[in-house]
């Protein structure tokens, strides 16, 4: 692929020639790189993962744990490389799955400094079981949650927890912005977050009869006069059966759930749903085919209730439910292009095993990232990094942390910056676009690859330079940097360019810089001199006597390392 080829896929995926001037540093280093980037099919000939769902039997390299890291966390940290270095791989993934956390404490006033709070949260205490105040108080809850969630990514322990609580944020999609109380919001958050690893067919039901989301697809309108029809067909075209099979569910069969549904309502003073059987429609339920031509019998009184659980367990019967999630699952984890071989070799078997556990998650996620499809090497470094992934990513990859001497309000000031970031990229924690969730996970044929676009790409770029050069900073009291010496000298040899250009670059390049990139980041560290000595002189230098000179003569050059590999194309593949 050459240079001409190049600069047309990003005048195609920036919006112009305009912004490809701006990102002209903005370069895929190999052919594969740029076929696994730009090409949904990858029309020329780059081979797809064929390796099954086998048990992954290969060697235990730093490049699989490292593999590991970048789909299971925010980020990739040298000292979890080193964790799970020690391991083998079943005892790494095992690690990651029940090295948990599923009730971290809550959320807390980080706003009285704006808008003291009306039902007297002091500063620093948690707002979850408090009065609902008034609309100002709850929308700076709803931030303080946001940035709180966000924090909890940052400083997440070695563990798969972050990253499937997403998953179920996305796929159970709800907006704090239209379910509006903070205080539910934060209640649904915990739910999703204890059940995380859980049984799948018992999450559909708690979701079902959750505030949050009666809240949210109007169940809590549902009544036996009025049939509400939206969770009836977002609870099959989203979170179970779905849509993408044939022959499938009907429009009668949405009516129908709908009418079983009838009936549930929000206690607002405890923020609790219950069943108002007066509400409830006590009719029988028929459905198609699809169904086996079943029926919901009516029931009458708090027996009502029970039609709610039928009629889950009636669309946990189709196998189709199970494929669905082990597809979103692989989508989530793996790549976003399921084709017939992967369909017949990896997502159904997921789904007979998720069936055979009586619908278990853990099963299914423990077998995934054990697998030899799991590591084939095919499905590394192959989409692009979530903004999440990116702006997360790099604080805990350069481990930058907080001044000591922060105050809670200053803490979350730094986290609320992250989060509105990530949403100038395109992601905004807790309010995806609709309740599909985002159009990155779902969207074919693009897939991820919407994360990039004229606004994005120059944006994410500005995001690393900004970290790296400038500082990250929102207002006087905030300005977070990385700390390049910091990170540098995790590296065992750094005073050897080539090997420490090979160490940054498995943490921070989701596929290896090529022959020409390294050279280009050796000429940095060099000073464009040829001799290795130019820069092992100059860091040993550093490092027997850090004055000012010395320091400065090293952290110069790292900067503009570190700057240049952030704008490489593989920075932004995961």
């Amino acid at each position: 692929m050459g240079n001409t080829n190049r600069r047309q896929f990003f005048q195609q995926a920036a919006g112009g020639s305009s912004v490809v001037e701006n990102v002209k540093n903005f370069n895929i280093a190999d052919d594969k790189v740029f076929q696994k980037f730009a090409n949904k099919e990858l029309p020329h000939g780059y081979a797809k993962a064929t390796s099954a769902l086998t048990p992954y039997s290969g060697a235990w390299t730093e490049t699989q744990v490292i593999h590991l890291l970048r789909r299971g966390t925010f980020g990739v940290k040298a000292q979890d490389v080193t964790t799970l270095s020690a391991m083998t791989m079943d005892q790494a993934v095992n690690y990651l799955i029940n090295n948990t956390n599923p009730n971290p404490a809550p959320p807390v006033n980080n706003y009285n400094d704006t808008y003291a709070d009306p039902t007297g949260v002091a500063m620093g205490q948690t707002w979850v079981h408090a009065a609902y105040g008034d609309g100002s108080v709850n929308s700076l809850r709803r931030a303080s949650l946001k940035a709180w969630w966000a924090g909890l990514m940052i400083n997440e322990h070695l563990s798969l927890q972050e990253k499937m609580n997403f998953f179920w944020h996305n796929h159970f999609a709800t907006q704090t912005n239209v379910v509006g109380d903070a205080r539910m919001c934060y209640n649904y958050h915990a739910m999703l977050r204890a059940n995380a690893f859980g049984n799948f067919k018992n999450l559909v039901k708690l979701v079902t009869k959750d505030p949050a989301m009666l809240q949210y697809l109007n169940g809590y309108l549902n009544t036996k006069t009025a049939p509400d029809e939206n969770y009836g067909r977002e609870l099959q075209e989203l979170f179970t059966v779905s849509k993408y099979n044939s022959p499938n569910y009907t429009e009668d069969d949405i009516k129908a759930a709908a009418r079983v549904l009838t009936g549930w309502r929000i206690n607002t003073s405890t923020l609790t749903s219950y069943f108002d059987p007066a509400q409830h429609d006590t009719s029988n339920k028929q459905f198609s085919s699809f169904y086996g031509n079943s029926t919901i019998a009516g029931q009458s009184g708090m027996a009502g209730a029970n039609e709610t659980d039928t009629l889950i367990d009636m669309i946990f019967s189709k196998f189709e439910t199970a494929k669905y999630i082990c597809s979103k699952l692989y989508r989530f984890f793996v790549y976003y292009n399921i084709d017939a071989n992967i369909d017949a070799t990896v997502i159904t078997p997921l789904a007979n095993l998720l069936v055979s556990s009586n619908f278990e998650i853990k099963p299914v996620i423990t077998t995934l990232l054990k697998s030899a499809h799991f590591y084939d090497v095919n499905n590394m470094g192959c989409y692009v990094r979530t903004p999440l992934e990116l702006v997360l990513g790099t604080f805990r990859t350069f481990n930058i942390v907080l001044p000591a001497g922060y105050t809670v309000a200053e803490t979350y000031n730094v986290y609320n910056y992250l989060r509105n970031y990530s949403l100038n990229l395109g992601l905004d924690l807790g309010d995806p676009p609709n309740v599909a969730g985002w159009p990155a996970y779902y969207q074919t044929p693009q897939y991820y690859e919407l994360w990039i676009n004229s606004a994005t790409l120059p944006n994410r770029m500005l995001y690393s330079d900004m970290a790296v050069n400038s500082g990250l900073s929102n207002g006087p009291n905030m300005n977070i940097r990385v700390d390049v010496l910091n990170f540098t000298q995790q590296c065992p040899n750094a005073a050897d360019p080539d090997m420490l250009i090979d160490y940054v670059c498995s943490l921070l390049l989701g596929v290896s810089a090529s022959a020409t990139e390294h050279g280009n980041l050796k000429s940095i560290l060099l000073s464009a001199q040829q001799n290795n000595s130019y820069w092992t002189d100059a860091w040993n230098d550093y490092v027997s006597n850090p004055n000012v000179a010395n320091t400065t003569t090293v952290e110069t050059r790292l900067r503009s390392m570190y700057t240049y590999i952030m704008r490489l194309a593989e920075h932004h593949l995961c």
